[in-house]
C-alpha cells in the first residue's frame, strides 16, 4: 500500500519481512491455572501517540499500561547523545492503573440481563496531563478521565522520641542556628534568662506528638458522562471523530452521532432497520470515522459489503456515496456462504486512502478511490473450509476476530485459533506472510513461506492458500484449537509493535 508516498524506504526494505521478537507479557497463566471467565480480555487498544495502552476485560475493567522506554529517556538531544540512548529500541509498558468501568445491569423493562463485558476502547485526546477515554458494554458508554492527584497523607505520629529528630531545630529568636537542639524542639542552651520554673526537662516533652505528612500522587479515574439509552441492540462499535468533539456508536440496525460533552441526546444517521422485521437480510457489524475527514466515516455489514457515507450529503445516511463488495463467484454459493462472508471489524489505514475488513475466511484491502473489488486478499482460514460443518456445530464460524494495519501502513494482522496470529506484507512486491503464536516463542510454529515473484499492489497474491490441507491441522501442519482463539490486538501506531490479547494475558512483540 504505497498511498502514503515519499517516505524514502526502498521497495527492497520495505517488503522483507520482519522478524518478529517476545517483548512482554501481562498476566500470564500458570501450568494448569484456570481462568476465570471475567479475567478475559475483551477489548485492546493504543492511544494516538502509542505511549498508552488501553485494555477491557469480561469483568467490566479498564487496565491501563504506560510506555517506560521513552519516559525514562525523555531528555534532550544532548541527554540522549551523552547516554548513547538507542532510538530503535523497542516499546516496553508498565501497568499503570485498572478501574471499574462498567456493572452488570438488569433490564427490567425488557428482562435482559446487560453483561458488564467491555466491548469496545477508544481513547480521546488528552488535556491539562489527564488522559481520556471512550468505553462500551452492550447498552452503556462511558466517558472517563484518569488523572493524576495529590493527595496529603498522615503517615505516623511521633511516638518514639528516637524519631523526633525529624521535626528538626524549631526556628525563631530562641534559638541560634549553631545551638544544638534537643528532641521536640528542645534546646541545651538557652538565649534568653526565664524563670526557673521554665526549664526544660532533659531530653524535651515525651508527651508532645508531632505527625508526620507526606504528599502521595495517586491516578484517580472519574466517569464524566454517560451515554445510555441510545441503542435497543447490542453495541459493536464506538469511535471517535478527528474534530475530538463527536463520536459515533453502531448497534446492529442504527449508528448514531454523539457530542462527547452531551450525554442527553444524540443523532441517529444511519439506520438500516425495515419497516417490517421480516424483510432485514443485513446488519451493521462494524463502523468507523475517517481518520482525518470528520464528515466521513465507513461501516461494514453482515453480507461482506463496506459502505463509505458523506455526512455532508444527508442528516440521515442512509444512502451510501459507494459501496465496497466482491463480487461472488457463479456456483460458489453454499449454505455458509454468508455466514463467513459477514464483516467482523473494518479499520481505516492512517492515510485514510485505504480500509481493512475482516470476515471468517480472509482480510481484505480496499481502496476507497475504487469500488470495483479489493487491491489485497490475503487468506487466514482457507484450511479451515473443509470443516465449516463442524465450526457451525460449536459456533465458531460466528467467531469475530479483529483485524489492524501498520502506521506505515506496509503491513496488515489478523488474529487465529490455537492463539496464533498472522501478519502480511502489503505494499508493492511483497510476499510477507508470516504465522506467529502468542507464547513467549512466537516463531514456535511457524514455517518458512516460499518465495514468490513479486506482483503490484492490484494482484497481491492469495497467501497461505494451500491444496491438501488435513481435517485436523492448520495451514502450517499443526494441530489447531477451537477453544483457544486470539481475537483481539492492535499495532503501534508509530512502530512496528504489536499487542495481543490470548484469553486473560497480554503479549507484546516487536520487530
Amino acid at each position: 500500500m504505497n498511498g502514503g508516498g515519499g517516505d524514502g524506504v526502498s521497495a527492497s526494505a520495505a517488503s522483507a519481512p520482519l522478524d518478529w521478537k517476545f517483548s512482554q507479557v501481562f498476566g500470564e497463566r500458570t501450568a494448569g491455572e484456570e481462568v476465570q471467565e471475567v479475567d478475559i480480555i475483551s477489548a485492546i487498544e493504543f492511544d494516538r501517540t502509542g505511549d498508552h495502552l488501553a485494555t477491557g476485560d469480561r469483568g467490566g475493567r479498564v487496565v491501563l499500561f504506560e510506555r517506560t522506554d521513552v519516559r525514562d529517556h525523555a531528555a534532550d538531544r544532548r541527554d540522549l547523545e551523552r547516554t548513547e540512548y538507542a532510538i530503535g529500541r523497542h516499546p516496553e509498558f508498565r501497568y499503570k492503573t485498572e478501574f471499574q468501568s462498567h456493572e452488570p445491569e438488569f433490564d427490567y423493562l425488557k428482562s435482559l440481563e446487560i453483561e458488564e463485558k467491555i466491548n469496545k476502547i477508544r481513547w480521546c485526546q488528552a488535556a491539562n496531563g489527564a488522559l481520556f477515554l471512550l468505553s462500551t458494554n452492550d447498552k452503556t458508554i462511558k466517558y472517563w478521565k484518569v488523572q493524576e492527584k495529590k493527595v496529603k497523607k498522615v503517615c505516623e505520629m511521633n511516638l518514639d522520641p528516637s524519631k523526633a529528630m525529624g521535626n528538626g531545630p524549631v526556628g525563631g529568636s530562641v534559638l541560634t542556628g549553631s545551638k544544638s537542639s534537643l528532641p521536640n524542639g528542645g534546646s541545651k542552651e538557652r538565649t534568653t534568662s526565664y524563670p526557673s520554673n521554665d526549664t526544660f526537662p532533659s531530653g524535651g516533652f515525651p508527651s508532645l506528638k508531632l505527625p508526620t505528612v507526606t504528599h502521595e500522587t495517586s491516578l484517580m479515574a472519574r466517569c464524566r458522562r454517560v451515554y445510555a439509552h441510545a441503542h435497543d441492540y447490542h453495541i459493536n462499535s464506538i469511535s471517535n471523530n478527528s474534530d475530538g468533539e463527536t463520536f459515533i456508536s453502531a448497534d446492529d440496525l442504527r449508528i448514531n452521532l454523539w457530542n462527547l460533552e452531551i450525554s442527553s441526546q444524540s443523532f441517529n444517521i444511519v439506520d438500516v432497520k425495515p419497516a417490517n422485521m421480516e424483510d432485514l437480510t443485513e446488519v451493521i457489524t462494524s463502523a468507523e470515522f475517517h481518520p482525518t475527514h470528520c464528515h466521513m466515516l465507513a461501516y461494514s455489514s453482515s453480507k461482506g459489503s463496506v459502505r463509505l457515507i458523506d455526512m455532508r450529503q444527508s442528516a440521515l445516511c442512509d444512502t451510501h456515496s459507494k459501496l465496497f463488495e466482491e463480487q461472488e463467484t457463479p456456483g460458489s454459493r453454499s449454505f455458509f456462504t454468508e455466514i463467513i462472508a459477514s464483516i467482523s471489524d473494518i479499520k481505516f489505514a492512517k492515510d485514510g486512502r485505504h480500509i481493512l475488513s475482516r470476515d471468517y475466511m480472509t482480510l481484505k484491502l480496499w481502496d476507497i478511490n475504487m469500488d470495483s473489488g479489493p487491491v489485497a486478499t490475503f487468506q487466514v482460514h482457507e484450511y479451515l473450509r473443509p470443516r465449516l460443518c463442524d465450526l457451525y456445530e460449536n459456533d465458531s464460524i460466528f467467531d469475530k476476530f479483529e483485524c489492524c494495519l501498520s502506521g506505515d501502513g506496509r503491513r496488515v494482522a489478523t488474529g487465529s485459533y490455537s492463539n496464533l496470529f498472522r501478519v502480511f506484507g502489503c505494499s508493492e512486491g511483497s510476499t510477507e506472510a508470516t504465522t506467529l503464536e502468542a507464547s513467549k516463542n512466537p516463531t514456535r510454529r511457524q514455517v518458512q513461506n516460499p518465495t514468490r515473484p513479486a506482483r503490484s499492489l492490484g494482484s497481491l497474491p492469495r497467501v497461505l492458500r494451500r491444496g491438501a490441507d488435513t481435517s485436523g491441522t492448520d495451514a502450517n501442519g499443526n494441530g489447531f484449537d477451537f477453544t483457544t482463539k486470539l481475537l483481539h490486538l492492535a499495532w503501534h501506531p508509530t512502530e512496528n509493535s504489536l499487542a495481543c490479547a490470548a484469553s486473560n494475558s497480554l503479549y507484546m512483540y516487536y520487530a
